[in-house]
């Protein structure tokens, strides 16, 4: 039987900082939240819809199929890039040009010839792809028409047709994201993942579990944003496949007999500051703090400050008497330090 994950097929990439190997894995909150991708390895060319609550979302394929979900690693390998030249006060812009081993190293595939040919492929079919939706990047909601990147190049030298540069040019929806820090980190054991739908559930939990220190959603709820066609029956298997290996990146999974889906964090299990003060903060206040802290993950914002209440604590001062104001409080001074999107 093979091993739930896949093998760390570069660690030497992990003893040092490298600018593109190594950059910090981030992907759009979008696109984990909403089944823009394929989870099917043969190509797909039926238009793919999806509706929900006020979210619609077309995917049309081109004459390669639509994007796969392993086509967009391309595209989390071009949102850490930007989001490191970001950090670093580095200049940046829709235009990634990268070397293709890079690329490889850093989604954990191998590098023999074959694996060039499928980068390719991953290209054509990411440049083919149109959406149309209403999903928010940046704060905006518009109906938008447009395909998941504005271009692809492969540049080879004339004298050999050796390849010495690949590129893209990202969209602007996905650009709007990045500007406005609508990305989250993801664990590098993330392409070790074997499955897509393995990878599918690890973003939607990573978007709605966070750093809370747990999570719950219905089967059936949770088939739907996967954007999985498989039988229940079978995508039930695949969720208890997950339960039973216990190998999910950041989240313990469990699946009780009326289908409800629960996802741990196991940091939280670890040490959850929230067990040593307060109650769980209201729905609403969940909401007062995005459109404070507009671009920052409001789960790790409560993170933060739960971690810091408990230092309050241990220092013998008192807990917050209120805190959902006392949250909102913090969140305001964090955006005044760190700025919004």
């Amino acid at each position: 039987m093979n091993k739930p994950l896949l093998p760390d097929r570069h660690p030497q990439t992990n003893l040092f900082i490298c600018d593109v190997a190594d950059a910090v894995i981030k992907s759009d909150m979008a696109s984990m939240e909403h089944p823009v991708f394929t989870l099917s390895k043969r190509p797909i060319y039926e238009v793919k819809r999806y509706v929900h609550g006020n979210v619609m979302l077309e995917v049309t394929p081109s004459a390669k199929g639509i994007a796969n979900i392993y086509d967009k690693d391309l595209l989390i390998f071009a949102i850490s890039q930007i989001m490191a030249a970001k950090k670093d006060g580095r200049s940046y812009s829709r235009q990634i040009a990268f070397n293709a081993q890079d690329f490889l190293q850093f989604s954990n595939r191998h590098t023999g010839g074959h694996d060039y040919d499928l980068l390719r492929d991953s290209l054509d079919r990411l440049d083919g792809t149109r959406l149309r939706t209403t999903i928010k990047t940046g704060g905006d909601e518009t109906w938008e028409a447009f395909g998941l990147i504005e271009g692809a190049k492969i540049r080879r030298t004339r004298h050999d047709g050796r390849v010495v540069e690949w590129g893209i040019t990202i969209s602007k929806w996905l650009f709007n994201a990045i500007e406005a820090n609508e990305v989250l980190t993801l664990h590098p054991d993330y392409f070790r993942l074997r499955k897509p739908i393995e990878r599918r559930i690890y973003e939607i939990a990573r978007k709605h579990c966070g750093a809370k220190s747990n999570w719950q959603i219905g089967l059936g709820k949770l088939q739907k944003k996967c954007g999985s066609s498989d039988a229940k029956r079978n995508f039930r298997m695949a969720v208890k496949s997950l339960c039973d290996f216990d190998h999910l990146p950041d989240y313990s999974v469990s699946l009780t007999d009326d289908d409800m889906v629960s996802f741990t964090n196991r940091q939280a299990v670890i040490a959850d500051p929230r067990s040593q003060f307060g109650q769980s903060l209201q729905a609403e206040t969940y909401e007062q703090a995005r459109d404070i802290a507009r671009g920052w993950d409001v789960y790790v914002l409560e993170q933060e400050w739960r971690t810091w209440v408990a230092k309050l604590l241990d220092q013998d001062m008192e807990a917050p008497k209120n805190p959902d104001k006392a949250f909102l409080g913090f969140c305001r001074k964090w955006v005044s330090r760190r700025g919004s999107a």
